[in-house]
C-alpha cells in the first residue's frame, strides 16, 4: 500500500484498474484475497504495561535510588526503624505514581473505537450493509449525509458532497468534494478534494468511491503509528529531581567519606562509632520525605486546577505548565468556537454587523427558505455549518423559522453544484405564485441577476451597483469571511423539470452575508495575559492562510500587518529541519498543516530550549500533544484520541483556562522551590552541626534524635509550604525555561547560607551550654548541652519556615497569617518536638533531659534569631539583585 497516498493523482479508471474492480464492485473471491493481502480494517492496539511494570518503573528515579541505598545501610547498621520509615516513604511514592498513571495512554484504543460500525458497499452488483472492519481495498462504497467515512476512499462520483474533516485536518468548514483528478502529488491533506478519509463525517450530499486504504494504512492509521513511535518527553520536574538526586548523592558520599576518614585515620576513633556517625550524617543529609512531599504538593495542585476546569492526567504536568515558554494552539474549537457565525451583512445597499437590528426581512426570507438545515425537538440545528449559521442568524432576528418554512413549502429544488456554485429552491406562495430562492458564490450569482432589492423596491442592476457589491465582497474576503450571495424572483408556474435556464435567470439580488468561525470571547484576553507572562502563543490550523491570518490578528497573536509571520504547510515542506530551526521564531501562525507538521513545529521550539505546550481537540493533534512537554486536550469537543494523548484536559474547552493552569503551575513550582529550600537548608544545618561537632570532638546528636527532628519539621511545615498562595507578581515574570531547575533564582545561594547559619547557631548553643552550665557534673552538663542542641536545631527549622514563605520577598509583605494550614502545621510540629523533652518517659526514649527557664530562653532566642538575619539578607538581595 505504499502508493496509497498518491491515489488522489490517479483517475477513477486508473484506480479501478489498480484494484481490479468496476461499477459492480468486488467479487467474494476478490474480497477474500484482498483481506488476506491487506488485513482487516482495524487499528492495531498498543500493548500497555502491567501494573507491576508501572510500579517498578517508579523506582528508576535517582532520588528513590538514593533513599533505597540509605535504607539498606541503615538496616545493616542496626537502625531498623530508620530503614522501615525510609522504605515506607519510597513505597508510598511509588503507589502515588502508579495511581496517577493507571488510566494513561489509551490513545490507540480510542482510535480503534472511533471506527464506524457499518458501511454501504456494492459487491457482486448488489448493495450491501456490512461492518466497517470487513471493508477491503477495492470495495465500492456509497456515502450520504450522516455517514461516517469507514476507510480512506478515492471518490469517483459526487453529488453536492461535503465532508467535515476538522478532527483530521483542523479545517472548521466542511470540504466540498469533487471526483476530479489532481495533478500535484504534494497537494496537502486538506486540499485533496477527491478523497474521503476514515472517521470524517459526511454533512451534505452523496458520493461513491473506491476504498484505497484500510486499518493502519489509512491517514488515521498513520497517526496511530506516529503515536506508537512517539517517545515520552521528560518533564522539567523529573529532570530537576534527577539532577537534585545526583547532586545529593555526590555531596553525601564525599562528606561521609571525609568524616569517616578523619575520625578513623586522624582522630583514631572506633571504626564502628564512626560508621554510626556517618549513618547519622546520611539520615541528616537525605530529605527522605521530599519525593512524597513533592507528590502531595502536585496532587493538591491538581485538585485546585480541577475546580477551575483543568483536569490533570499526570502529576508532573502541573509543574511543567509553570515552565511553559510557548503555547502551540490549534485554532478550531480552541481559540475559536468551531461554529460558523454570521458577522457582516450587506442589505439595502448598507453593510451591517450581525448584532444590528433588521427592518426589512427579505434577505432573511431567502436565507431560511434556500436552506436544508433541520431542527430537532430540542431545538438543536443539524446540517451544514454554513446553513445552520444562516438559520441561527434569522432566529436571532426574531424569525420563527419552522413556521416560515411551513408557510412556504418547497416544491422544487436544484442542489448545490460545484460547477454552478449555486443552490436553488422553489416555494409556493399564498397568492398561487412561486418564489425562487437562490444562494451561492458572489461572482456566479451576479451573472444571473438583472435587478437588485433596496428598501422594498426592485431596481434595475447598474454598473455602480454591481461595483458596490463586488467591492463589499472584497472587503469581506479581506477579513477572511466566507461570503454567500442571495437572490430571488417570483414566477407564475413551477417548472415541470428543474431546468436551470428557467429558474436561475433574471434574478433580483438581495444581499451578501459574511461568515466566520469566530474567536472565543475570552481568548484574546488570555493571549494578552500569556504575552505579559512572557509566553509566546502560536496558532496552528488546517484552515486557509487568509482565514488564519485574520483570526490571529483579531486575537492579538499577530500585531500589525505582518504577513510574513504566517507560513503554510506546503512552504514548511520546502524548508529543511535546520532551516526551519533557524527561522522558527519568526512564525506565529501555521496554516494548512498536517500532523507531521505539528510535530515538526513542537520539536523545532524544543530544540531552541523552550518548554512547549500544545493544545488540540482532533485526531490530527494527538502526535503533537504527545511530543510536546505538555499536551492539553479539549474535554467537550475533543476526540478520545486527543484526550488520551494529553497530559491535561480542559473541561470547558476554554483557552483562558490554560492561563489559569499556567498560573497554578508557576505557583506549584515556586512552592516546591520553597519546600526544597526549606528541607535542604535544614538538612545542611544538621550536616554542618554533625560534621564540625565531630571535628571539635563534641558529642553529636544521635540518629533517633535527628530522625525525629526530620520527621516533625520536614513533614507538616514542608507540606504546608506547598499550599502557599501565589505571590501577586507570579504572572509578570518571564518563564523560567527548560534550563532552570529548583536551585535557580538564588535558591542555591539561600540553601547554602541559611544551612550554614542554622549549623552555626546550633553549634553556638552547644558551646554556650558547655561553657555556661547550670549543673556541675559532666554527665548533667553533657545531657543539657545535647538537649539544648536538639531543641535549637528543631525550633530553628520551624522559625526558618516563616522565612521561606517567600524566597526573596519580605515575610511582612507575604503575611504571617495568610496560610492557615501553615500556622497549624508549625504549632503541631512545635508540640511534637517539645513533647519529647517535657513529657516524662519520652525524654528517656530520645536521650534528652528537662530544661529550666533560662535554658529555654537561650534556645528560643537563638532559634528566633534566624528570622531577622534572613530578613536583612533578603532585603539586600532585593536591593542589589532586583529579585
Amino acid at each position: 500500500m505504499s502508493k496509497q497516498l498518491e491515489f488522489f493523482t490517479k483517475s477513477p479508471q486508473e484506480v479501478e484498474q489498480y484494484f481490479h474492480t468496476s461499477s459492480q464492485g468486488l467479487t467474494e473471491q476478490q474480497v477474500h484475497d484482498n483481506r488476506e493481502k491487506y488485513g482487516e480494517n482495524k487499528l492495531v492496539e498498543e500493548k500497555s504495561k502491567s501494573l507491576i511494570a508501572k510500579f517498578f518503573d517508579q523506582f528508576k528515579d535517582m532520588m528513590i535510588i538514593v533513599l533505597l541505598i540509605a535504607s539498606i545501610i541503615s538496616a545493616f547498621s542496626g537502625e531498623v526503624v530508620d530503614c522501615i520509615i525510609i522504605l515506607a516513604v519510597v513505597i508510598l511514592n511509588a503507589l502515588f505514581g502508579v495511581f496517577q498513571e493507571a488510566k494513561a495512554e489509551e490513545a490507540i484504543n480510542a482510535l480503534k473505537e472511533m471506527s464506524t460500525p457499518n458501511a454501504h458497499v456494492v459487491r457482486n452488483g448488489q448493495v450491501e450493509t456490512i461492518k466497517s472492519d470487513h471493508l477491503v481495498p477495492g470495495d465500492l462504497v456509497l456515502l450520504e449525509a450522516g455517514d461516517v467515512v469507514p476507510a480512506d476512499i478515492r471518490l469517483i462520483q459526487t453529488a453536492s458532497l461535503k465532508i467535515e474533516e476538522a478532527a483530521l485536518t483542523g479545517e472548521s468548514v466542511p470540504v466540498e468534494k469533487e471526483a476530479v483528478t489532481l495533478e500535484d502529488a504534494k497537494t496537502s491533506l486538506g486540499d485533496r478534494i477527491n478523497m474521503a478519509y476514515m472517521n470524517s463525517n459526511v454533512t451534505y450530499g452523496r458520493g461513491q468511491g473506491i476504498v484505497t486504504a484500510t486499518g493502519m494504512h489509512t491517514q488515521v492509521g498513520h497517526i496511530a503509528n506516529m503515536l506508537a513511535n512517539t517517545g515520552e518527553t521528560q518533564t522539567p520536574l523529573k529532570a530537576s529531581l534527577n539532577q537534585l538526586g545526583k547532586f545529593l548523592t555526590w555531596v553525601i558520599l564525599i562528606i561521609a567519606i571525609v568524616m569517616f576518614s578523619y575520625g578513623v585515620l586522624i582522630d583514631k576513633r572506633n571504626v564502628l562509632d564512626m560508621m554510626m556517625t556517618s549513618i547519622s550524617l546520611a539520615v541528616a543529609a537525605i530529605p527522605e520525605g521530599l519525593p512524597a512531599i513533592v507528590t502531595i504538593i502536585l496532587a493538591l495542585g491538581t485538585q485546585k486546577m480541577a475546580k477551575r476546569h483543568a483536569l490533570v492526567r499526570k502529576l508532573p504536568a502541573v509543574e511543567t505548565l509553570g515552565a511553559t515558554d510557548v503555547i502551540c494552539s490549534d485554532k478550531t474549537g480552541t481559540l475559536t468556537l468551531n461554529q460558523m457565525t454570521v458577522e457582516q451583512v450587506l442589505m439595502d445597499n448598507q453593510v451591517n454587523s450581525a448584532n444590528q437590528a433588521v427592518q426589512d426581512k427579505q434577505l432573511l426570507k431567502i436565507m431560511m427558505l434556500c436552506n436544508d438545515t433541520k431542527q430537532t425537538k430540542t431545538g438543536e440545528l443539524v446540517g451544514d455549518p454554513t446553513e445552520t449559521a444562516l438559520i441561527k442568524y434569522a432566529q436571532d432576528k426574531g424569525c420563527n423559522v419552522a413556521q416560515y418554512i411551513n408557510n412556504y413549502p418547497r416544491v422544487q429544488e436544484l442542489p448545490f453544484d460545484s460547477d454552478r456554485k449555486r443552490m436553488t429552491t422553489v416555494h409556493q406562495l399564498e397568492n398561487g405564485k412561486y418564489l425562487v430562492a437562490v444562494k451561492g458564490a458572489v461572482d456566479e450569482l451576479l451573472k444571473c441577476c438583472t435587478h437588485y432589492y433596496n428598501h422594498n423596491q426592485v431596481l434595475s442592476m447598474t454598473v455602480q451597483e454591481e461595483q458596490l457589491i463586488l467591492k463589499t465582497n472584497t472587503q469581506f474576503a479581506q477579513q477572511a469571511l466566507r461570503v454567500l450571495a442571495f437572490a430571488y424572483k417570483i414566477i407564475d408556474d413551477v417548472p415541470t423539470t428543474p431546468a436551470i435556464a428557467q429558474m436561475e435567470n433574471n434574478l433580483i439580488f438581495t444581499g451578501l452575508v459574511g461568515m466566520i468561525d469566530p474567536e472565543r470571547q475570552e481568548a484574546a484576553h488570555a493571549v494578552k495575559v500569556a504575552q505579559q507572562a512572557g509566553i509566546r502563543p502560536i496558532m496552528i490550523t488546517g484552515d486557509h492562510k487568509d482565514t488564519a491570518y485574520a483570526i490571529a490578528q483579531r486575537l492579538g497573536i499577530i500585531k500589525g500587518n505582518h504577513h510574513e509571520a504566517v507560513i503554510t504547510g506546503a512552504q514548511l515542506d520546502q524548508l529543511s529541519d535546520e532551516q526551519f530551526k533557524r527561522q522558527v521564531k519568526q512564525y506565529s501562525v501555521y496554516a494548512r498543516v498536517s500532523p507531521e507538521h505539528k510535530v515538526k513545529i513542537v520539536k523545532a521550539w524544543q530544540q531552541e530550549g523552550k518548554v512547549v505546550a500544545m493544545t488540540g481537540d482532533g485526531v490530527n493533534d494527538a502526535p503533537a500533544l504527545k511530543t510536546a512537554d505538555i499536551g492539553i486536550g479539549m474535554g467537550i469537543t475533543g476526540t478520545e484520541v486527543s484526550k488520551g494523548a494529553s497530559d491535561m484536559v480542559l473541561a470547558d474547552d476554554n483557552f483562558s483556562t490554560i492561563i489559569v493552569a499556567v498560573e497554578e503551575g508557576r505557583k506549584v513550582f515556586s512552592n516546591i522551590q520553597k519546600t526544597i529550600q526549606y528541607l535542604l537548608s535544614a538538612n545542611l544545618g544538621e550536616v554542618i552541626t554533625l560534621f564540625f561537632a565531630t571535628i571539635f570532638g563534641w558529642d553529636t546528636l544521635l540518629p533517633v534524635q535527628l530522625l525525629w527532628i526530620n520527621l516533625v519539621t520536614d513533614t507538616f511545615p514542608a507540606i504546608a509550604l506547598g499550599v502557599e498562595k501565589a505571590e501577586k507578581d507570579v504572572m509578570k515574570h518571564q518563564p523560567r525555561g527548560r534550563q532552570s531547575n529548583f536551585f535557580s533564582g538564588g535558591v542555591m545561594t539561600n540553601v547554602l547560607y541559611q544551612g550554614c547559619l542554622e549549623g552555626i547557631i546550633t553549634l553556638f548553643v552547644y558551646w554556650y551550654a558547655i561553657h555556661f552550665p547550670v549543673h556541675t557534673s559532666y554527665q548533667a552538663i553533657h545531657s543539657d548541652a545535647l538537649t539544648m542542641t536538639f531543641a535549637t536545631l528543631g525550633l530553628l527549622q520551624l522559625f526558618h519556615a516563616f522565612n521561606v514563605k517567600s524566597i526573596h520577598g519580605s515575610l511582612f509583605d507575604v503575611g504571617l497569617f495568610t496560610n492557615k494550614t501553615f500556622n497549624i502545621a508549625i504549632v503541631l510540629s512545635f508540640v511534637l518536638l517539645a513533647s519529647t523533652i517535657i513529657i516524662p518517659g519520652f525524654n528517656d526514649l530520645f536521650h534528652v533531659t528537662l530544661l529550666n527557664g533560662s535554658q529555654w530562653l537561650v534556645v528560643l532566642l537563638a532559634s528566633f534569631s534566624i528570622i531577622p538575619i534572613v530578613e536583612i539578607v533578603k532585603w539586600a538581595q532585593r536591593k542589589y539583585h532586583h529579585y
